[in-house]
């Protein structure tokens, strides 16, 4: 007669070993890769720190601080868990804790509800100065103004159009980067709108928010759209691919794109009344009537 086994692990001696904790993951369907709803490792591009992107229960991303932290130091609303691959708004009830990096960012402004974490930012600073000092972050603001008196502009999260829905890019248009993975297993580094595609249009269309919320400061906002695309190019920028990549649906993806649903009042600093153009000038007015083609 055979004894059934013991559920847990035991040394030699019979006691009971402890194993490492398993982490249960979830699954993006949409990704060709079936790519793990975890972690996904990166930079902050306005600071250079490490950043891991996790995606929330709404399915909308959010950039934690890569380790965690005591309760202690973090306020109650400021604290954030992680369980099955999925950052949660609130605590576990564990002693730790994770916390968002835009409260960290030395390019943002210091909050006031959390002074305790004064230190942490100062070390993160402290590395952003070094990474300055080496020339291997680009500035937020360039050293000198544009030529003859004129002001960028240009969206740094521009509002995208594609598919009947509204996104919200994490970077310029001319700077989104595809997702898949290259042979030599890293990210690929060709951009979604690459020189020989076809481009969208900048246009300008009314801001409507949904039933029930307060009346937005602003009646126009420019959007890039890109709904004059072929839906077969329009689901390519959707996937966040490469024109070389998109052509091959086996190849596996090593980010999550970086969509982001738009919604006016929660970006509503996001939102532009004119068309961005390389310069303008500061007396120039405040909206534009007509189509610009990026």
């Amino acid at each position: 007669m055979c004894s059934s086994p013991s559920p847990f692990v035991r040394r030699w001696d019979g006691s009971r070993a402890s194993g490492p904790q398993r982490r249960s993951l979830r699954i993006a369907p949409d990704s060709a890769s079936r790519l793990l709803r975890c972690g996904q490792t990166s930079y902050c591009r306005a600071c250079g720190n490490p950043v891991e992107w996790y995606v929330r229960g709404d399915d909308r991303l959010v950039q934690l601080h890569p380790h965690e932290l005591p309760v202690t130091l973090v306020p109650e609303p400021c604290r954030w868990h992680v369980s099955r691959g999925v950052a949660h708004p609130a605590g576990d009830g564990s002693r730790w804790c994770r916390l968002a990096h835009a409260l960290l960012c030395p390019a943002c402004p210091a909050p006031s509800t959390a002074p305790q974490l004064s230190e942490l930012r100062r070390s993160l600073a402290l590395r952003t100065r070094r990474l300055l000092d080496a020339g291997t972050l680009a500035p937020s603001t360039p050293p000198d103004g544009p030529p003859s008196g004129k002001v960028a502009c240009r969206p740094a999260r521009p509002v995208v159009q594609l598919l009947y829905v509204r996104y919200l890019a994490s970077r310029p248009v001319d700077e989104i980067q595809c997702v898949a993975q290259t042979r030599r297993r890293i990210r690929c580094t060709a951009e979604v709108l690459s020189p020989g595609a076809s481009h969208g249009l900048w246009i300008l269309v009314p801001v409507s928010a949904h039933r029930g919320q307060l009346a937005l400061p602003s009646d126009v906002m420019a959007v890039y759209s890109l709904s004059t695309l072929p839906y077969q190019e329009q689901l390519r920028w959707r996937s966040q691919r490469c024109e070389q990549h998109a052509a091959a649906p086996t190849a596996g993806d090593l980010a999550v794109p970086d969509w982001e649903p738009f919604d006016p009042l929660r970006h509503h600093e996001h939102i532009h009344t004119r068309l961005p153009t390389h310069g303008r000038r500061p007396d120039h007015g405040t909206h534009a009537t007509r189509q610009a083609r990026s």
